[in-house]
């Protein structure tokens, strides 16, 4: 059987500062045209509103960007209370409204307590949550509405502070994938007896990666695709073992040096990225992908 032609084209992670207007397809469209290459996808959708950090795997990252999109990530919301919209944020109409009167800064601060470690949301109807086979979003521009079931999530941290408008708060979410700040930000306006909206939404961090990592979309760059896994457990190999990791072999864990709970990232000697490895049996780790070498 013929081999498939080698992947030429560029690979690695681009880590983009999206600008408020762009869906997370346009940002990748984009980058399509400015890297010259089809092979470009998205990690972690952010709505059109919001701004900040957007990982994309270009090449070879592509086949990598789920060990992104499961990573922590952190997020700077202001939110309106008093107010409910039809999209949880300021870009949709309001459905209801609430004389709440003053609420402090503590009695916010103790209702967000309550959101704090594993909760279940609700997934917003305007989201891109599929249920049987369509997504929400669709089904919401229909005028449809159907029950969503509850999905696990984790609020790591959760900060609340003041703004100069005693009606708006600030919170900075650090929170497991998947998780919606717009519906943090209405749970807990309905705790404080009434409702909440989104504001403002920024993304500041992916894993071990802040907004400073972060370039504008016309201003690209491209960083390896072991550097775009920084943070992950990382064993580096060679001669036999570098060879067994290349044919994608199931090890033995003590043998290929991974502790702990991985996906562990393997690397050459030259610091090229060759394989994730992932727990397989109790003594065993196998591959999650394994990354061709680069073309020379």
């Amino acid at each position: 059987m013929a081999k498939g032609k080698p992947d030429t084209g560029p690979s690695g992670f681009a880590i983009v500062d999206k600008e408020p207007g762009w869906t997370s397809h346009d940002v990748v469209a984009r980058a399509r045209k400015l890297l010259n290459t089809r092979k470009v996808g998205h990690s972690g959708t952010l709505d059109p509103p919001a701004t900040g950090m957007l990982i994309l795997g270009v090449g070879r990252g592509t086949k990598l960007l789920r060990f992104i999109t499961e990573l922590p990530k952190t997020y700077v919301a202001t939110f309106k209370l008093g107010i409910e919209t039809s999209t949880l944020d300021a870009e949709g109409d309001v459905t209801a409204t609430h004389e709440m009167g003053p609420i402090s800064l503590d009695q916010v601060r103790e209702s967000a307590r309550a959101f704090e470690g594993p909760i279940e949301q609700i997934p917003p109807m305007v989201s891109a949550v599929k249920i049987d086979g369509k997504r929400l979003h669709e089904l919401a521009r229909e005028g449809i509405e159907i029950e969503r079931p509850p999905r696990p999530v984790t609020i790591h941290e959760l900060a609340v502070a003041e703004t100069a408008d005693p009606n708006v708060f600030e919170m900075t979410v650090t929170c497991s994938s998947g998780t919606y700040i717009r519906t943090l930000a209405a749970d807990i306006g309905a705790a404080l007896g009434g409702g909440a909206h989104v504001v403002t939404l920024r993304r500041t961090a992916i894993g071990a990666f802040g907004e400073a990592a972060a370039k504008p979309l016309e201003a690209i760059e491209l960083i390896s695709l072991a550097a775009g896994l920084t943070g992950r457990p990382t064993i580096t190999v060679d001669g036999e073992l570098l060879a067994s990791v290349r044919h994608g072999k199931v090890l033995e864990a003590d043998y290929l040096g991974a502790a702990g709970d991985g996906p562990w990232v393997i690397l050459d000697g030259a610091g090229e990225l060759l394989a994730l490895y992932e727990a397989h049996r109790s003594t065993t780790v196998k591959p999650a992908v394994v990354v061709a070498p680069s073309a020379t």
